[in-house]
Formats: C-alpha cells, structure tokens, sequence
C-alpha cells in the first residue's frame, strides 16, 4: 500500500469509521456496517487498511476518571528552552517513560509536556533535573487537581447522535468505589483478565482467539472475560490518529484563569465542547488547562471570542502546538494495577544518571 502524507485527510468514509471506533474500540466490521448503512466487506477492508498502513491505532487506555475527579498523579510542565537546544531537550524528555505526552508550540523555544509523578511529591525532575539543565531558560509546574474531559472521551464529530448511541459499548455496571488493592472500580483484576488487558493494550482488535494464542488460556474462557471487563467498564479504548487526517489542522493549549466559584462550572462546559479533548483543573494562577482541536485558525478565533464568553474566564493564554511528538495514553490513573514509581528512563540522554539532563 502507497505511504499516505500525514497532511492528507482522510475520505468522510475513512473518518466516519474511525469515529465508529471511538464510541467502541473493539467494534465488529459487520456491527459498524449494519449502524452505518454501509456493505460489511467494504467495511472490513478500510478497517484493515487504516490500521495496515499505521494510520489508525486502538488501544487499552491505562486511564479512567476516578471516582470524584481526582488524578493518581500528574504534572503539566511548561518549558522554555534555548533556540537551537529545543530539540536536544524533546530528544530526553520523550526517552523517559514518566513523560507520556510532550507537545512542541509554534514559539520554536516552548514544550509542553505531561508527567507522571507521586502527588505532592519533590519530583526530580521539576526539582533538580531541568533546574539545572543549563539550556533550560524557564520552568512552571501545573499539578493536575480534577479532571473533566480526556482524550480517550473526546468523538470526531462526524456521526449522528443516534449513531454514536447505536454504537457504544453497552453501559457498565455499577459497582463499589475503587480502595485498597482493588482493581478500577472497586472490582479485583485477577492474572487471568491482567494478561487479557496486557496483551490488549497495544492493540485492543485482537480477537478472542489471537487472545487465546497469546496467553495460553482456552477461547471459551477469554470470551467471557472480554465480556466481563467490557461489562463492567474496565475496557477504556482510546484512537490513537493524527488529527490532521481529520481535517483538524490546528491544535491549541489553553491556559486559564477562572474565579474559584465558576471553576467547577467553566471545567463542565469547556468537557461538552465538541472541540475540546482535554480538560483539567490544576494548581496554579491557570487553574484551568485545556486542549483542542480545530479545522483551522478562524474556528480557533471563533472558540476564544464566542464559545468561552460567559464562563466567568479571567483570562486567557493561548498556545498553538507545532508538533505533537509523544502522545501514550495519559497517567491520569492507572487501570487495574497498583500505584507503582515510574522507572527511570533508560534513553541515550542518560537522564537517569546525570542530573543536568531532563
């Protein structure tokens, strides 16, 4: 298959399936068919296609919200670094595995980077390591107090309504609030379901019997804990596309300030935009972080002057992103294991043995 540019969107066909696969990662090709009015072979051919050619991945997002919002630990870093170091400083930053998200602005000396990190913790990185690093100019830290919208929950918005209804997953059961050694949501992962959802990760298509394949235990009895897990909620896929493959050409970080009695209310509003794929309540002067798409620089304008009147907004900083160059699935908490450190980064930075390095 002919290599496709990154810039090139894709046909509305091509978008409306992979907006199918946001509303269920381990969507069948003839349900996707039958909701979409579409024939199942034509179907099962563009599905093949946009994940042959690396276009389109699904995965098991480590994340779910927590009950109440919280965050299981987690920084939004703002770094300013010398012209001409700014690629050095990317280079370490996305070697390390505590770093899962790392975004370059259109300034060309600016990242914005994600963190995981203990809460409340003097994490070494924002403390010590780019402190010291002398082609870091400045550093601001932002730790992550509420989350209302993330990525894993954002919908391109080519579907109907009643389409994206049709076809969701069916609504998890209620259950006990996660505590202890309890697996998300109150619910124990045994070895069993922690091997389906490790082999599932980085490619939640598998079928049932690749799944069977891969870990040993009999077809019969993965069906059934794929449908448990999936009952129960604990199957949190997330698309992982360029958004410019969907006509999405701009992305902007937004920074702002909200009085403490809209912050609740501002947080819930910028979650319903269909725009935003990224919202969170942080620590700081901007209390409120968001992230967006848009087709293009009017519709950005739009958004600032038009949609974020009325929400009690101070003020506002806005970052336009020039390159997005990590994007895991983000830490805001970990399903179905223990809290654990993060390892040290073992990339060509040396960034775990030398403390000028990030």
């Amino acid at each position: 298959m002919a290599h496709t540019s990154a810039d090139s969107v894709l046909s509305l066909l091509d978008q409306r399936l992979v907006a199918a696969l946001q509303c269920d990662g381990r969507l069948t090709a003839e349900r996707a068919a039958h909701v979409l009015g579409l024939n199942p072979a034509t179907v099962r051919r563009r599905l093949h296609a946009l994940g042959a050619d690396g276009t389109v991945r699904v995965v098991i997002s480590p994340v779910a919200r927590p009950r109440g919002g919280g965050s299981a630990g987690a920084l939004f870093l703002r770094i300013r670094v010398l012209r001409g170091k700014l690629d050095t400083i990317v280079a370490a930053l996305a070697a390390r595995e505590d770093i899962p998200f790392i975004d370059v602005t259109t300034s060309g000396d600016e990242i914005f980077a994600v963190a995981r990190t203990e809460p409340g913790s003097r994490d070494p990185l924002v403390f010590r390591q780019l402190p010291s690093t002398q082609a870091v100019t400045s550093l601001e830290s932002a730790t992550i107090l509420h989350v209302f919208r993330l990525t894993s929950e954002w919908r391109h918005q080519v579907l109907t309504a009643a389409e994206r209804t049709a076809l969701g997953p069916a609504e998890p059961v209620a259950a006990a609030t996660a505590s202890g050694s309890a697996g998300l949501y109150g619910v124990d992962t045994d070895a069993l379901e922690q091997s389906l959802i490790d082999a599932l990760t980085p490619d939640a298509r598998l079928t049932a019997a690749d799944l069977a394949a891969r870990t040993g235990h009999p077809e019969s009895t993965v069906r059934r804990r794929l449908a448990r897990l999936t009952s129960q909620g604990r199957l949190i896929t997330q698309v992982l596309v360029d958004p410019r493959r969907l006509g999405l050409s701009i992305e902007a970080k937004l920074l702002l300030h909200v009085p403490p009695d809209h912050l609740a209310a501002a947080g819930r509003a910028l979650a319903q935009h269909p725009a935003v794929h990224g919202a969170f309540a942080t620590s700081g002067p901007s209390n409120l972080h968001a992230a967006a798409y848009f087709p293009h620089l009017s519709a950005l304008y739009d958004f600032l002057s038009r949609d974020l009147a009325g929400l009690g907004i101070t003020h506002v900083e806005t970052a336009v992103v020039s390159r997005a160059v990590k994007r895991t699935p983000p830490p805001v908490m970990e399903a179905n294991r223990a809290r654990r450190p993060p390892r040290p980064a073992r990339g060509t930075s040396g960034a775990d043995r030398r403390s000028r390095r990030p």
